[in-house]
């Protein structure tokens, strides 16, 4: 394969931003100017772009029985979309200001699965919807022990009604592959996990 020597475009210019709308997430609107491949600068165009906190993923993995630790919430995207907006999800929260990704997976696994995590590995860090949103996922798998492991949790004040399951890995990956498991966190961390398995179990047992 060639290597591509093409210039790579980095210059960008934000002429105007508006703020659309304040509240727990924010819009804004961007008018901006950024470079082309051909090397020229292009003309403004205008954007929205969805502000939002970067968030954590954790998916919780019990090394000794092969098992992970998944839960179930209504989520309001996906009204109208699918038949049960009650979707199978990674343990995650939104980042505050000053927390580390580490700590938020930790604080989260408590109280949405009331879940202690030990080591915890790094899958990935990406964007969900760049397009659109400048949010980034930091997105981990964290060691647990999922033995008696079961219940509702989440926060009252914050509206959360959260109940966990507990299944074997390929459970998991079958959920994956018939649909049940539909949205992107989870679909790449246990993707990952099944690629990734014999040496997360075999520097975790």
């Amino acid at each position: 394969m060639s290597e591509d020597c093409s210039p790579v475009p980095s210059k960008f210019e934000i002429v105007e931003r508006e703020h659309c709308f304040r509240g727990f997430y924010r819009l804004d609107r961007l008018h901006l100017r950024h470079e082309l491949f051909s090397g020229e600068m292009g003309g403004v165009i205008s954007r929205e772009l969805f502000v939002r906190h970067d968030a954590v993923c954790v998916l919780p993995y019990d090394p000794q029985r092969d098992r992970v630790v998944l839960i179930e919430q209504f989520r309001v995207g996906a009204l109208g979309k699918v038949e049960n907006p009650w979707l199978i999800e990674l343990v995650a929260g939104l980042i505050d200001k000053d927390e580390q990704p580490e700590d938020v997976a930790r604080r989260e696994a408590v109280e949405e699965a009331g879940l202690e995590l030990g080591a915890l590995w790094p899958v990935s860090q990406y964007f969900p919807s760049p397009g659109g949103s400048d949010e980034r996922v930091y997105l981990y798998v964290g060691r647990c022990n999922s033995e008696g492991v079961d219940g509702v949790f989440g926060l009252a004040e914050e509206g959360e009604d959260i109940r966990v399951h507990v299944w074997t890995l390929p459970e998991a990956l079958q959920a994956v592959d018939d649909g049940r498991i539909d949205n992107a966190a989870s679909i790449i961390a246990l993707q990952w996990l099944a690629l990734n398995r014999a040496r997360v179990r075999g520097e975790w047992t």
